[in-house]
């Protein structure tokens, strides 16, 4: 399958292109600063989302069979990347065709307001008391702007015509690839409060194969 993975250089995008590559994969890596991904086999595209050149992203895109985002806000004077960055992408998809998409946002959005959602769950589902009384609204405190990034992300996503798939992790971790990580659809994993990058890469990629997860969002973790 021929890639192009947007975040490359992040946490989870050096797992996607990592991984991507170990299972023959054709991939275009996107990135701001080459210098940050060195080594790679991959072809990497240097492009900046926040004042993206059409040119480069079309050049990202061509012959593109499915996009994978691992964008997301590194600090607080990142907050409105993730948002930023997938629009930028999604417009570039629809002018080169590509369809299919696949991208990292995080457990506790779904109960994060958006201007087209006013009014979310005041849980997830797949929460336990924990998650919804204590620990939930105090990371949604500490990290708002981080999650309203990310709610309006997935907003504009179910605004829009393409074949995305969101995948909601809990807390992040540097462990290693285990592919022994819980799923489910529409909600959150139910005690489970962290997971790899390395096993989110894992998760995004084998989504590119399942039509079910098409317009969903994916709770994942350990």
């Amino acid at each position: 399958m021929k890639l192009t993975i947007f975040g490359a250089s992040g946490g989870i995008g050096r797992h996607l292109v990592d991984q991507a590559l170990a299972a023959d994969h054709d991939v275009t890596a996107v990135v701001r600063d080459p210098a940050r991904l060195p080594g790679t086999a991959a072809r990497v595209v240097t492009a900046d989302l926040a004042a993206a050149d059409r040119t480069a992203l079309r050049a990202a895109l061509d012959g593109a069979d499915a996009v994978l985002s691992g964008l997301g806000p590194r600090s607080r004077a990142d907050a409105g990347v993730a948002s930023r960055g997938t629009r930028t992408i999604t417009e570039a998809m629809t002018g080169s065709g590509v369809r299919r998409l696949v991208v990292v946002s995080a457990a506790p959005v779904g109960v994060v307001p958006s201007p087209g959602r006013p009014n979310p769950p005041r849980y997830d589902p797949g929460d336990g008391p924990l998650m919804r009384f204590v620990l939930g609204p105090a990371i949604r405190r500490v990290l708002r702007r981080h999650y309203v990034d990310l709610a309006l992300m997935e907003e504009e996503l179910r605004e829009g015509a393409l074949d995305w798939t969101v995948v909601r992790p809990p807390r992040l971790t540097d462990g290693p690839l285990t592919a022994a990580y819980r799923t489910a659809y529409g909600r959150n994993i139910r005690g489970g409060l962290r997971v790899s990058r390395a096993d989110v890469a894992h998760l995004m990629l084998a989504l590119l194969d399942r039509p079910d997860s098409v317009r969903q969002t994916v709770g994942v973790a350990d």
